[in-house]
């Protein structure tokens, strides 16, 4: 009893030295604030991790794509089970702190000459017992540390997941407009069409009747045939986007879909603020992430430091052996041996310093693949919230320019109808009147595709509801 007692103790003790750096956030490696120029008033507007994405995203349709993807999405699937084996992982290293007791029970007959010329006797042999076999007291933190770079890595596994599922939900909601996008230019070019074809019907019989030249009904058939050529263009986007949304939902959606908002109803989503940088370190996923990882590597350190040190393990073990069954569990059948062994490195041909510099570079790499992703966030941030202002400024003044361009359009046809002008002006104005709506709807789609990306750059995504 008393070797079990020292063993317990032995073991509260083991591990009260650690060697691992003391972990430490690196220096924040931007600027303190975001742009003035266009981060707006920080303290105006909602967090994004407060909002919920069922909330921030006003199409019913993309909600649903959105629900499907998360649940089916096949990358998704990988990264929830990666985080199921890293949590194995933990485990069994963790497991490795504390000393396996195992059970034994053992019978053995055996029949040999014990004296020569005596005969042959016949001994039968029981025993049970419980044991420790080969526990490391870890003074030095050894079995410590590698229990704490595998929870890191079990962790930043987790953050992993959090961050692909962030990028689920804006790669779902970017496609989504893209198609949205292409459907309502899809639309436009048709109408352009229909249109052009009327004209060009038009022209043919003011060529019959000798009213206008070949080159009028020429240029009339450019103009229809630059539609269509752009037409079809449209279509293989769309059907691009549609195959690509298919793939990230993990399949066709069952039953039929709500009706989807135009692009110019996407934009009403709840105004954000931009915070601090400061606030991405806990509010982005891949940047815990990689802090995890820069723990993880700490820890592998501290092992490696360990190393260096004498190893001290103990194996023990309580029963009772006899060669009586009816007495094996007396006080005279009891046993018991406990036994320390020592193992000391001297001459390892500098493995523990080659594993050492092995770990102290790898964490010099997570150190800078932390502040490299801090980086890669506030710049994420930074350009969101610039496109959120000077893409909103640029839809503003398309919109200006794309009516201005319809006037001209519908000058240019009237001037051409009363002999005013050539066809040519007609031809000029259609064309900049087709490239100018097309180019408001692409704006469009681009302003809402910023806006998701500001929501996700600032953390928020994942909640599902408030």
């Amino acid at each position: 009893m008393r070797n079990l007692i020292a063993l317990a103790a032995a073991t509260a003790l083991a591990g009260c030295v650690n060697m691992a750096p003391k972990h430490e956030r690196p220096p924040l490696s931007t600027a303190a604030d975001y742009p003035a120029e266009f981060a707006g008033d920080v303290t105006l507007g909602q967090r994004a991790t407060e909002v919920a994405w069922r909330d921030f995203f006003a199409d019913p349709q993309l909600e649903v794509l959105i629900e499907q993807a998360i649940g089916r999405n096949r990358d998704l699937a990988v990264a929830v089970a990666q985080i199921e084996e890293a949590r194995g992982l933990y485990r069994i290293q963790d497991a490795d702190r504390l000393p396996t007791v195992g059970a034994s029970a053992d019978a053995t007959r055996s029949r040999s000459q014990l004296v020569p010329g005596t005969g042959a006797a016949t001994i039968n042999r029981y025993s049970v017992g419980v044991g420790v076999t080969s526990f490391e007291l870890d003074f030095w933190g050894r079995v410590k540390n590698l229990s704490e770079a595998a929870r890191s890595q079990y962790l930043a596994t987790e953050q992993a997941e959090r961050a692909f599922r962030l990028a689920l939900v804006r790669d779902v909601a970017s496609t989504y407009f893209s198609a949205r996008g292409a459907e309502e230019q899809i639309e436009l070019a048709e109408a352009t069409v229909t249109s052009r074809k009327e004209g060009l019907r038009i022209a043919k019989r003011r060529l019959d009747a000798g009213v206008t030249s070949a080159l009028d009904y020429r240029q009339s058939e450019t103009l229809l045939t630059q539609a269509e050529t752009q037409l079809a263009s449209l279509k293989l986007g769309k059907a691009q986007a549609d195959n690509f949304l298919a793939v990230l939902t993990g399949g066709p959606v069952a039953g039929p879909l709500p009706a989807p908002l135009p692009l110019v109803a996407q934009a009403q989503s709840p105004t954000l603020t931009a915070g601090l940088p400061s606030d991405l370190l806990v509010a982005r996923a891949d940047v815990v992430a990689a802090e995890e990882q820069l723990r993880a590597a700490r820890a592998n350190v501290g092992a490696a430091r360990a190393a260096f040190f004498p190893s001290i393990s103990l194996t023990g073990n309580l029963g009772f052996s006899s060669l009586s069954l009816d007495n094996l569990f007396s006080d005279d059948s009891m046993t018991w041996s406990f036994g320390p062994s020592i193992s000391l490195p001297i001459f390892d041909f500098g493995r523990n310093k080659g594993n050492l510099t092995v770990a102290e570079a790898r964490e010099n790499i997570a150190v800078a693949t932390y502040e490299r992703t801090v980086q890669g966030a506030f710049r994420e941030v930074a350009d969101a919230l610039a496109g959120r202002r000077y893409l909103a400024e640029q839809v503003d003044a398309q919109e200006r320019g794309t009516l201005a361009t319809r006037q001209i359009a519908d000058l240019a046809r009237k001037r051409y109808r009363e002999g005013v002008s050539t066809y040519l002006e007609v031809l000029d104005a259609e064309r900049n009147l087709f490239a100018s709506e097309q180019t408001l709807i692409e704006l469009r789609r681009a302003q809402v595709d910023n806006l998701v990306t500001l929501y996700v750059a600032l953390g928020g995504g994942l909640v599902e509801s408030r």
